[in-house]
């Protein structure tokens, strides 16, 4: 987990916008992840009701949660599973890293799982020297990159084809034929298989855990799951308490939402459902399964205003659509969790004061909240945070100067019309083909883009030329 500072993301923020590479690389993932997911959802006429039913199943789990806590853990223990409990990220890492050892683990594979990166698992194996081997493709390259995920779903998506091509060329051998995406793909199975059956430990996440049944469910497109959590002697998961759903129909329904805002697709190639151990007559599975259930702040959200948050699925939808996090990519937030999730979550995590910049690297247009397919209010929990941080006092004097200063001329509407007038037209003067390349106190824009100038009057000016009658005059 990398905590971020005022200085680290306006410095990271910056570093991203003038990166063109990076740019290209953000615009081709969303760009078409925003298509598939349009076109999945056309074809999807009962899209609203399931929007509907997914926020109410997550809202009932939330309100219920003792409850299914110990379903689960009564479920999972019967089918032969070992249940755990973390209260933090330094628990769960210490769980995982003994459970390691007691296996005597040398290798473990590694299915992508945020939640092991927000907990730090990645640097914890590290220090405990056992060898890690990401198995998901994107990680997989990240790994080789010495970086952390830049997105949820395509944890790689900064990276171009052309830099992944260097990245195989250095490391794999032999390297691949050339920088096709098939014959890089072929080398990436070539350098894993046989890591996936030598490893000691697998370990997993969890996109759901099921209450009734006590099983885990994972979602991929590449099959390595399977491979990560089948071979080896022991299967690890970890995964946020939140996760819960009361059975696998309330899994499934979850799911239809899941993919589609994910990938575009109806289902994942492999959605796998893992019960407990290997049983007497099985043809192949772990020998021990353990699952570490995490809180990591999660019971504290549940009693307060950003209890909402709960509902995640972990679709990535909200950075697809997002004009901030499409502009400057994951990175730039600095925490395990990066776009308007992670503006939410990361002060949960690292604290306001680590964080307060999140909550305000947002223009508040609302797209992140349309296109969530649990229905999160993502701009009104961004809004609290910066109602906290205004009350703790985390703005600097001259912020709450300006602010102080903008909220006194918008009490006096004849001043705010006549000075929005002022400033209209000086922007107007500034302008050059329609455009503004330097604006005092607006270096932060323009020092990577052009302003649009103004195409007309003021709001109240247009508002008015159009036949509408200002509130005063209806008196």
């Amino acid at each position: 987990m990398n905590a971020t500072t005022r200085t680290g993301f306006k410095a990271r923020s910056d570093a991203a916008l003038a990166n063109p590479t990076l740019k290209t690389a953000i615009d081709r993932t969303t760009g078409t992840a925003e298509r598939k997911r349009a076109a999945a959802l056309a074809g999807f006429a009962e899209y609203e009701a399931a929007r509907s039913r997914g926020s109410a199943i997550k809202d009932h789990v939330i309100a219920n949660l003792d409850h299914y806590l110990e379903m689960f853990e009564r479920n999972a223990t019967a089918s032969g599973a070992k249940v755990h409990w973390a209260a933090t990220e330094s628990e769960a890492c210490d769980i995982v890293i003994r459970l390691c050892r007691e296996a005597g683990a040398k290798r473990v594979t590694r299915s992508k799982s945020m939640l092991g990166e927000e907990i730090g698992l990645p640097d914890a194996l590290g220090s405990a020297g056992i060898e890690r081997v990401e198995t998901d493709l994107a990680e997989h390259i990240i790994q080789l990159a010495g970086e952390h995920p830049s997105h949820i779903i395509w944890p790689a998506m900064h990276r171009t084809r052309e830099q992944v091509a260097e990245l195989f060329n250095a490391d794999h051998k032999p390297p691949p034929a050339d920088d096709e995406a098939a014959s890089m793909v072929q080398s990436a199975r070539h350098v894993l298989r046989g890591k996936f059956l030598s490893a000691d430990v697998g370990i997993s996440g969890a996109n759901f855990l099921i209450a009734d049944t006590g099983a885990t469910c994972t979602v991929t497109n590449e099959g390595n799951a399977e491979l990560t959590t089948t071979p080896p002697r022991v299967h690890i998961v970890t995964a946020g308490i939140e996760k819960l759903v009361p059975s696998t129909s309330h899994a499934m329904a979850l799911l239809r939402l899941l993919v589609r805002s994910a990938t575009g697709g109806e289902l994942t190639q492999y959605t796998t459902f893992h019960c407990g151990p290997k049983r007497p007559g099985d043809a192949d599975g772990p020998e021990k399964m353990h699952i570490v259930l995490v809180d990591n702040g999660r019971s504290e959200m549940i009693a307060n205003e950003f209890r909402d948050m709960l509902r995640c699925i972990r679709c990535g939808a909200c950075m697809n659509h997002c004009v901030v996090y499409r502009q400057i990519g994951g990175h730039a937030y600095g925490g395990t969790y990066p776009g308007p999730m992670g503006a939410v979550l990361t002060p949960v995590l690292d604290g306001l004061a680590q964080s307060r910049d999140l909550p305000f690297a947002c223009t508040m247009n609302g797209r992140c909240a349309e296109v969530c397919p649990v229905e999160i209010p993502l701009p009104t929990l961004l809004r609290a945070w910066r109602g906290r941080s205004w009350r703790a006092g985390l703005e600097g004097p001259r912020m709450r100067a300006g602010l102080a200063a903008w909220a006194g001329l918008a009490r006096r509407p004849g001043l705010y019309r006549m000075a929005s007038g002022i400033g209209v037209r000086a922007l107007r003067l500034l302008g050059r083909s329609g455009w503004i390349g330097s604006l005092p106190f607006a270096g932060g824009w323009t020092r990577h883009r052009d302003l649009p100038g103004p195409t007309g009057g003021t709001f109240m000016e247009r508002y008015t030329a159009r036949g509408a009658r200002r509130p005063e005059d209806r008196r």
